[in-house]
């Protein structure tokens, strides 16, 4: 493994602007980074000039079965995926130790209910959970099959999810063993029984009714990250809204939520397999919901760390997500200067994983 030196170029270190000037990589770290970094003897020198080196994103919500799934991020300069439903378990393990590409996180399967839409999606019977006493089984069983985190699907009342006193016990059952708790939340009732069972991350937003200033600001007290996915609401609300659903619900939603300091990552619910009624491009669409987090209000350098040392430090990725050295060489460098101009993440020069160049 060569050392590397990005040289003249500017550095975004994941949390803000960093100036011009060099980051040095060896053995798949981080040796140095900034203005005064110099360069070693016999490092192989990249021109980072008109550029800006950031770390590789991070999609905090996407589903993926394959290697070409995980190689599509990486072309795309995301590095690291946070899958939000997978099986079986030996498909998972295998994707975790695929390497020369994206890496992965996952919650393996989700905990539903009986009748909500996920139990039409072909899951495993254990999948649904009916009984809270039948809750710390389940949470163990994930864990053991290897889930980085739980998944629960939380529906509205009377939409087919599983009861708030199910979603409670999956909650506490996987704190007690060390594990976040990501919930499902589409729709406005859902968000609050959610966020009422203490799940630690709402996923999606609602298109109806949008979350409020009070539920917002309950969200913070209580700790709670949201992922929104915009993507995904801009997509369903273009395809097939209901009456009363719109994209400007979501938007509102995450602008409540950011006015609230609720603290936010990027996501996108991206998926390509044959018999969805939609298909969202893994990779690319990380960059859209970047632009559409600056849509909603948020500087660019919010929306960067939205995809980068945020979601990193949130899931406990103390190796990556940031510029600095000791810190895993997950980088991507692109031309201009995407902490102005978001839209620059899209013109990838490179793309780096633990050290070494992908080839895209």
């Amino acid at each position: 493994m060569s050392t590397i030196a990005i040289t003249g170029v500017r550095i975004f270190d994941g949390e803000r602007s960093a100036g011009t000037g060099t980051v040095v990589v060896d053995g798949g770290t981080v040796v140095a980074a900034g203005p005064g970094a110099a360069v070693p003897a016999g490092a192989e020198v990249v021109d980072g000039a008109g550029g800006t080196v950031l770390p590789g994103l991070i999609d905090a919500h996407v589903h993926l079965t394959t290697r070409r799934h995980l190689d599509a991020l990486a072309a795309h300069g995301v590095t690291t995926a946070f899958d939000m439903a997978s099986w079986p378990a030996s498909t998972t393990a295998a994707l975790r130790a695929e390497t020369g590409t994206a890496d992965l996180l996952s919650a393996g399967v989700p905990v539903i209910g009986p009748a909500g839409p996920h139990s039409r999606f072909g899951m495993p019977e254990y999948a649904v959970v009916t009984d809270p006493d039948a809750a710390a089984e389940g949470v163990a069983r994930r864990i053991a099959d290897g889930s980085d985190y739980l998944k629960v699907v939380v529906e509205a009342p009377g939409r087919g999810g599983p009861s708030p006193e199910v979603v409670a016990a999956v909650v506490r059952e996987a704190h007690a063993l060390g594990r976040r708790v990501v919930a499902h939340a589409s729709h406005h009732d859902a968000f609050v029984l959610a966020h009422e069972a203490g799940a630690d991350v709402l996923t999606h937003v609602p298109t109806g009714t949008p979350v409020g200033a009070d539920l917002a600001a309950a969200m913070t007290a209580g700790g709670r990250l949201a992922i929104p996915t915009l993507t995904v609401a801009e997509v369903l609300t273009a395809a097939r809204a209901a009456p009363g659903e719109t994209y400007g619900a979501a938007r509102d939603s995450v602008r409540a939520m950011r006015e609230a300091g609720v603290p936010v990552l990027a996501g996108t619910d991206s998926v390509e397999q044959p018999g969805l009624p939609f298909s969202i491009p893994l990779g690319a669409s990380l960059h859209h919901e970047l632009e559409l987090l600056v849509g909603a209000g948020y500087p660019p350098v919010d929306a960067l760390v939205a995809a980068t040392s945020l979601p990193a430090a949130r899931f406990g990725l103390t190796d990556r997500g940031r510029i600095a050295p000791g810190r895993r060489a997950d980088l991507l460098l692109v031309d201009g200067d995407p902490a102005t101009d978001i839209t620059a993440t899209r013109a990838i020069r490179a793309v780096w994983i633990a050290g070494e160049p992908y080839r895209r």
